[in-house]
């Protein structure tokens, strides 16, 4: 007697799995309606009934993997997925999501503009991987078919320069991982590694490393080693630099410079979908009074808005990305911004000065804004904001706040994440009446 049984998948669940027909039961990589054999140690042995949205991956890794959940997904079906864990997180916390959720894709491999892969020795050679999936051990992988070509070719490159060139093997033994970051048309990238923090080097070494790079990548532009703790990540410092600083990169008409180690949005295909969501209506630019750019970043928004705006305030707690963006804000207006602060000190100094901007942008990381940041919001009572959202849960627990002053007026489902449980969302509020 078989101690297999059949299990039918019922929803899909923030996180990449499904719930099934048994309660106890939620598993990974299968879909919506198809009935599965599963063993009593949940893993599945085979799909009895499949879903006509089931598809081939691209990736040999897919599944062992832990940087992708819905490689078996059509693209279309990954968007209905999205919509629907959306619907149910908003419902969880009393939110009405609207009726027609807008949603925004587009190519679904290829589309990261950035990589960190980790670094190890295996049987006496250097490979390049990520974790394997629910486990913090090291996956050697061959390809990783959502990156940008260029990332995964210089960082094939590294490997290779490694084998023959004494100052590149140093500094790949002395990182535990490796960042690449390329501009918008794949003809710049910049390599970080992240090493150990008493890591020491002979004089010249990194340049020596990177003009190797120079001479069979011409596209590497700029090499960089920072300290790293290992159980704390990055310290903010660098043990050496060589090549650019940074990189110049263009969504529509707009070129950002982004300084090394410098958050920007990953999708190179979606970005321009993005600043258009959040800075215009119906095509035409945003206008108005004094908009506020919180968790501005290098300024992705606050310079679109800044066209339409008498002045805009960008907020943003990282020093460097501050810098990068007053750098720019600074020569098209004296009225405008940029501010190095954390969203919740500025806005806490907003109330005592009684600022009551025409437009607030949010983009937040997954933590959300935060029970404090929309109560000061809602004694700020801006005639509108635009809520940019990495997590839909913490984006759900923000909007069930703000709902007490606002209505959605439009969401958008933005696909900047394919082959992932991850989703972008931009919402548009409306002050009540």
């Amino acid at each position: 007697m078989s101690d297999n049984k059949q299990v039918r998948v019922m929803e899909p669940l923030y996180g990449g799995a499904s719930a099934t027909s048994d309660p106890h039961v939620v598993l990974p990589f299968v879909l919506q309606g198809e009935l599965v054999d599963i063993a009593l140690n949940g893993e599945v042995l085979r799909v009895v009934e499949t879903s006509p949205e089931r598809v081939t991956p691209k990736c040999p890794h897919f599944g062992t993997c832990g940087g992708c959940q819905y490689q078996m997904v059509s693209a279309s079906e990954q968007l209905e997925i999205r919509r629907e864990i959306l619907r149910a997180e908003l419902g969880a916390a009393n939110v009405a999501a609207p009726a027609d959720i807008a949603a925004h894709g587009g190519e679904h491999y290829g589309y990261r503009n950035r990589i960190r892969l980790r670094i190890e020795q295996v049987a006496g050679e250097f490979r390049l991987g990520y974790n394997i999936r629910a486990t913090t051990e090291f996956l050697p992988i061959t390809t990783c078919p959502i990156a940008a070509p260029a990332l995964w070719s210089v960082a094939e490159t590294v490997l290779a320069v490694a084998g023959q060139d004494r100052d590149a093997e140093f500094w790949l033994a002395a990182a535990s991982e490796m960042e690449l970051f390329c501009n918008d048309d794949l003809t710049r990238v910049q390599i970080t590694l992240l090493c150990a923090p008493r890591t020491k080097a002979k004089q010249g070494s990194l340049t020596r490393f990177f003009k190797a790079m120079q001479r069979v990548a011409p596209q590497t532009v700029g090499l960089a080693a920072i300290a790293s703790d290992p159980r704390t990540g990055p310290t903010g410092r660098t043990l050496d630099a060589v090549g650019a600083a940074g990189l110049s990169y263009r969504v529509r008409d707009e070129s950002y410079w982004i300084s090394r180690g410098g958050f920007f949005q990953v999708n190179r295909f979606l970005l321009g979908k993005l600043v258009g969501l959040v800075c215009e209506v119906e095509g035409k630019a945003r206008t108005g009074i004094l908009a506020w750019d919180l968790y501005a970043g290098v300024g992705l928004f606050s310079r679109v808005l800044a066209r339409g705006f008498t002045q805009v305030v960008a907020v943003e707690s990282n020093p460097t990305a501050t810098a990068d963006n007053r750098a720019v804000l600074s020569k098209l207006s004296p009225e405008h911004q940029a501010i190095h602060s954390t969203t919740l000190d500025f806005l806490r100094t907003a109330i005592l000065q009684r600022e009551r901007p025409d437009l607030v942008v949010l983009d937040p990381p997954r933590a959300g804004a935060g029970i404090e940041a929309c109560e000061l919001l809602l004694r700020l009572m801006p005639r509108e904001m635009i809520y940019v959202s990495c997590d839909p849960t913490t984006l759900a627990r923000d909007l069930g706040m703000l709902q007490r002053g606002y209505r959605i007026a439009a969401m958008h489902l933005v696909d900047l994440f394919p082959q992932t449980f991850h989703m972008e969302t931009v919402v548009v509020l409306e002050r009540k009446k």
